[in-house]
C-alpha cells in the first residue's frame, strides 16, 4: 500500500505553552490537517527502529493509553480528551482507544467511522520501521481529508524531541516557549502534568517507568506508590500542590528539546514565545504562517489573530473562541 507524501512540521513544546491554541488557529487554515496529540499519546515510540506489520502497528493504535485509562479510572480526565459524549467507547472510556481520545475527534466530527475506515487501510501498511509507519498514517489522514500538509502538535512533546528530530528529519520544527514558573504553575494542575512529572521523578529514582513494568520484574519498595493500580485522584492532587516538581519538569523537558534542537540542527526552525503571541499576535501568526508554508499567512494570520485572548486572572494559557472540526471527503 503506497500513501501519498505531504508537507509536514511539528510543533515542539513543554506543554501548558499556548500549543493547543496554535494547533486549533492552524485547523483553520483550509489546506493543513490539524494533527493533535498523536506523538504525545497515541504513537509508540519505545522500539523505532522494530520493524511491524501494518496489522501490530494498528493493534498499538486501537489500544487503550495506560496512561489515560488510569486517568479516566479515578476520574480526572483530561480536558484535551475530545472523544463525544454519545460515541461507541462513551460508557467504558477505559478502554477507549488511544487515537480516538483526542487525535481523531479533533480532525472530523464523526471520529467512530474514521477510526473505522482506518481500521480497513492501516493493517494493509506493509512491514516496515515504526517511524515509517506514523509518517504513512498522518499521510493518509492528510489525504483522507483532502489537505496538502499536517502539522502535529502534542502537550509536552519536548519529551520526544529527541525522537521526532532523528526520525522525522525532513519536518519542518516550530519551537515554542513559555516563561517557566507560569508554565509550571499551570502544570501542577493538570492530570496529564501531575501523571508526567510522577512518572519523570519514579524513572529518576529508582530507574523505573510505572507504567512499563512487565509482569515478573521485581519493584523497588519505594516505587510501589507510583504504580497505576495505586493511584488516587487525591495522590495527583497532592502532588500538585507543590509546584517545585513542575518547575523541575519545566526544567527537564527545556533541556530535552534544545539538546536535540542543537544536536539535529534542523533545516527549518521557528522559535516563537507565548509571550510575544500573546503581545502580538498577528506579527507571530504572521511568522508561523509564512514559515508552514501558507499560501494565505497574511489573510490567515488577519482572520485568526483575534481569537488570541489571555486570562489574566488564571495566567493560563490563552484559549481559542472557535475552533470547527474537519469533514473527512
Amino acid at each position: 500500500m503506497d500513501a501519498e507524501t505531504h508537507d509536514h512540521a511539528i510543533i515542539i513544546n513543554t506543554g501548558r505553552c499556548g500549543s493547543t491554541l496554535l494547533s486549533d488557529l492552524i485547523a483553520e487554515q483550509r489546506d493543513t490537517l490539524s494533527v493533535q496529540e498523536f506523538f504525545g499519546w497515541v504513537a509508540p515510540r519505545a522500539a523505532a527502529s522494530q520493524v511491524l506489520t501494518g496489522a501490530e502497528y494498528w493493534s498499538t493504535l486501537s489500544s487503550p493509553s495506560p496512561h489515560l485509562a488510569a486517568l479516566f479510572r479515578v476520574g480526572l480526565t483530561p480536558p484535551e480528551v475530545r472523544y463525544p459524549a454519545d460515541g461507541r467507547f462513551a460508557f467504558n472510556m477505559v478502554d477507549l482507544p488511544q487515537i480516538l481520545a483526542a487525535t481523531l475527534p479533533k480532525i472530523s466530527p464523526d471520529p467512530d467511522r474514521l477510526f473505522d475506515t482506518l481500521a480497513g487501510l492501516v493493517p494493509g501498511f506493509p512491514a516496515q520501521p515504526l517511524a515509517r509507519h506514523h509518517r504513512m498514517l498522518l499521510d493518509l489522514l492528510t489525504s483522507l481529508t483532502g489537505r496538502r500538509r499536517w502539522v502535529e502538535r502534542s502537550g509536552g512533546s519536548s519529551n520526544v524531541a529527541p525522537y521526532l528530530l532523528k526520525n522525522f528529519p525532513d519536518a519542518k520544527i516550530v519551537y515554542l516557549t513559555r516563561d517557566w514558573a507560569d508554565t509550571a504553575q499551570s502544570m501542577s494542575r493538570h492530570s496529564c502534568f501531575q501523571l508526567m512529572q510522577l512518572c519523570v521523578e519514579s524513572i529518576g529514582l529508582y530507574g523505573l517507568d510505572p507504567f512499563r513494568v512487565i509482569p515478573g520484574q521485581r519493584v523497588p519498595e519505594g516505587a510501589e506508590r507510583y504504580l497505576p493500580g495505586r493511584l488516587s485522584a487525591e495522590m495527583l492532587r497532592e502532588r500538585g500542590r507543590d509546584v517545585r516538581r513542575y518547575r523541575g519538569l519545566c526544567a527537564f523537558l527545556a533541556s530535552q528539546a534544545e539538546q536535540a534542537i542543537a544536536d539535529a540542527r534542523p533545516r527549518e526552525l521557528l522559535t516563537m514565545a507565548y509571550e510575544d503571541l500573546v503581545d502580538d499576535p498577528l506579527t507571530q501568526l504572521g511568522r508561523l504562517g509564512e514559515f508552514l508554508g501558507f499560501e494565505d499567512w497574511q489573510s490567515w494570520a488577519h482572520r485568526v489573530a483575534g481569537a488570541v485572548r489571555t486570562r489574566p486572572a488564571e495566567r493560563e494559557a490563552p484559549a481559542f473562541a472557535g475552533s470547527h472540526p474537519i469533514a473527512v471527503h
